[in-house]
């Protein structure tokens, strides 16, 4: 064994689990660090207090001098808790957060000091705005940017700093964030769906968007992750042999949680506790080393927020605990890899799901309004909802284990399907309205006994409903779901708008009832959006061949998938919903492309350095240990050698092939990484995909196979046998 190797064994094996003993209620430690409505009443004024909370929950404005008391409050608040430095926490497009400290120290004529915070500090800062990625918005010598305060989401502390959730957009008023479009989404759909709710309830005042995302991710202790270049630079091993035992047994899923991995767990609970992230549940996953932990629904933007804060959190956390985690969508092959199922829905002004059924036919109406109206916005921008689970980790993911294929798809379920179907086909006959409406009330009655025997679910299925909220469960591990959060209710809110004028136009033209008005266009729903419906295996080949028949989207690849961000569809539902105008579209598209260029130039790097030199020189090695034994044979057995050293000879041919085959496969790859370098626009995302990245398999497939022929004192690099069964 390498010595890299064995020290990195010995470390890990000699650790033992910190224990971390929790003394109080969680109950009592929720939201402790968190500027909520509990401690703002202690702190702020009542009309201070009114201000805030109007922001919150109407979108009012918070004028200056308010801003200023609560700026001073929330400082005491803060500096009670042990706070001394403030920052504006956002999320750039990155993927990542962003935050730059400030003390409240102020320093007076050189020789007072004091602690200050105002309302100008805590609404508005200026970071640099072209050291993130822009997209073109900004040249790199406009570098004015502005943060703004979000007071719907409210500020916490972490480590000794107040951190204060902002939007960040241009000096000339783009968004710069994947937080601005999120919270613009969100404010369309709760117009329209508003619209939508007062056909069944006149004193619907709000509609909100609900997310409770499934955080999946694997921990690895962090001395065997140091040992490998490709985990530290890539966040994945890119090359490994699978070992004997994998997933197969099925013996990690839901099994007790190891020692170390439980004690991370608690002390990670704890944290969310204090920030007031709602994390409820946790498990071990499919995968050997994979874990999860999910929360209670949140009202959409705070859901996002809490996620973005949790993946920062265990970062912090890990390190304490001496493990590396990992959110790479495929950080080991042949194995399950990680994603972030996203479960929406939506709720109105007096808590009522819109996506669970009532007790009453006129309730169901309103649930299979909102159902109904969800699918024929999947249905219509399937292409767009693929393209926001878009990356260049989640790409290796899609399709494979049990993550869902790259095909925009519904399930609902056999007996939902049945639902439908039979209210599809209510109009044949000759029924009077009267009985056509009372044939599709007992229908709609149903749905309340069906949805209790719990609507079985299709693991292959991208979108599926289950129960009263639909999963999104391609969205991969990595990813800001604001992303795909703010494409998801921009079509359902253009789709609700659609459904309202569609309504009111045979109301007001035609004369129908508002019951009988929305029953037909439901009705020409369901029919216009059935290929959107499948309930079947979406690995099957089957699958493929009958979602073209469908007309349905198969975009394999990243480039590929990302051109429906910046189609004429894409661009003008992002205008007309005022949510992103066509320069803040096409800078993501651009942003999007870079990054995959990056990743995949980075990885290419890492695969050429650690395959020419670790693994070929590891390999010349034993092999001369090989051609010193053959040697040595010929030596006491004359001529007889080769017959007595047949495996040896053999060997040392077949180390000779791989070896030939990694260098000429290396030098041909980077080859072509210097023509990707050279073209512009999206060329450079189209080769490195289509003739850069192929190689990436066929240099791993020579390397793998060395692996399991060298010497094992000799191999470089830890084996997935160490890294993902070492507790």
């Amino acid at each position: 064994m390498s010595r890299i190797r064995f020290n990195a064994l010995q470390e890990t094996l000699q650790r033992s689990p910190l224990k971390v003993l929790e003394t109080e209620k969680r109950s009592s430690l929720f939201g402790q660090n968190v500027f909520n409505k509990y401690a703002m009443q202690q702190y702020l004024t009542r009309s201070a207090y009114e201000s805030v909370m109007n922001a919150i929950e109407h979108g009012t404005k918070i004028d200056r001098k308010i801003a200023d008391q609560v700026a001073v409050s929330m400082k005491d608040w803060a500096m009670s808790k042990g706070a001394t430095h403030y920052t504006h926490w956002f999320q750039p497009l990155t993927g990542a957060t962003a935050e730059k400290h400030d003390a409240f120290f102020e320093s007076i004529n050189g020789s007072l000091a004091m602690e200050k915070f105002d309302g100008e500090q805590l609404v508005q800062q200026e970071p640099d705005a072209s050291s993130f990625p822009n997209g073109g918005i900004r040249n790199t010598f406009e570098a004015r940017g502005y943060t703004a305060w979000d007071p719907t989401s409210p500020a916490f502390i972490y480590e000794t700093t107040l951190c204060i959730p902002t939007i960040f957009v241009a000096y000339t008023g783009e968004a710069l964030d994947n937080k601005t479009p999120l919270l613009r989404a969100l404010q369309s759909l709760d117009t329209h769906a508003t619209a939508v709710c007062k056909y069944f309830d006149k004193n619907v005042s709000k509609v909100s968007a609900t997310l409770g995302w499934e955080q999946e991710f694997f921990l690895i202790d962090d001395a065997l992750a140091l040992s490998r270049q490709d985990i530290q630079l890539t966040g994945r091993t890119l090359l490994g042999h699978i070992p004997a035992k994998g997933q197969q047994l099925e013996d990690h899923y839901f099994g007790t949680i190891p020692a170390r991995a439980m004690s991370f767990m608690q002390d990670l609970e704890q944290e969310c506790m204090l920030l007031g992230i709602p994390v409820k549940t946790r498990h071990n996953e499919v995968a050997p080393n994979q874990f999860e932990v999910a929360p209670i629904f949140e009202e959409a933007n705070l859901a996002v927020d809490h996620n973005s804060l949790l993946m920062d959190v265990m970062e912090k956390v890990s390190r304490r605990h001496r493990f590396k985690v990992l959110f790479h969508e495929k950080p080991f092959s042949g194995i399950n890899g990680s994603g972030k199922h996203s479960n929406w829905s939506l709720v109105n002004s007096n808590g009522i799901n819109l996506l669970r059924p009532g007790k009453t036919p006129m309730k169901n109406l309103q649930f299979l309004t909102f159902f109904v109206n969800t699918i024929k916005a999947v249905h219509t921008y399937e292409e767009l909802l693929r393209a926001s689970v878009s990356s260049a980790s989640n790409e290796s993911r899609l399709g494979t284990g049990e993550a869902p294929p790259k095909i925009m798809s519904i399930f609902i379920g056999s007996q939902l399907s049945a639902v439908l179907d039979e209210l599809e086909n209510v109009t044949k006959g000759k029924l009077s309205a009267k009985e056509k409406t009372d044939l599709k009330l007992n229908i709609i009655g149903k749905i309340p006994e069906i949805l209790l025997d719990n609507t079985d679910r299709n693991r292959t299925s991208p979108f599926a409903f289950t129960g009263n909220k639909f999963e999104f469960r391609a969205v991969g591990a990595s990813t800001n779901c604001a992303i795909p959060m703010t494409i998801l209710n921009t079509i359902v809110a253009k789709q609700l708008k659609e459904f309202k004028k569609e309504v009111d136009l045979l109301i007001d033209k035609k004369g129908l009832k508002k019951d009988e008005a929305v029953f037909n266009i439901l009705r020409e729903y369901i029919k216009s959006s059935k290929a959107i419906r499948f309930e079947g295996d979406g690995y099957g080949e089957s699958w493929l061949k009958e979602a073209q028949k469908r007309g349905l989207s198969f975009n394999k690849t990243m480039p590929e998938a990302l051109k429906a961000k910046v189609s004429e569809q894409a661009i003008h539902l992002f205008e007309e919903m005022q949510v992103m105008s066509k320069v803040e579209v096409e800078a993501r598209y651009e942003i999007d492309l870079e990054s995959y260029i990056k990743k995949i130039q980075i990885e290419s790097r890492v695969l050429g350095d650690i395959a020419r030199n670790h693994v070929v020189p590891t390999a010349i090695k034993y092999q001369n240990t090989l051609l010193e034994n053959t040697k040595n044979l010929k030596e006491i057995f004359g001529g007889d050698y080769k017959t007595i050293a047949k495996e040896q000879i053999e060997l040392i041919m077949i180390i000779s092939n791989h070896i030939t085959e990694i260098n000429s496969l290396t030098i041909k790859m980077i080859d072509e990484r210097r023509k990707a370098n050279k073209l512009s626009g999206v060329k450079p995302a189209e080769h490195y995909c289509k003739k850069v990245k192929p190689f990436f398999e066929k240099i791993r497939y020579h390397c793998d196979k060395l692996e399991t022929m060298v010497d094992d004192n000799l191999w470089p690099l830890t084996k997935y046998r160490e890294l993902l069964f070492t507790k």
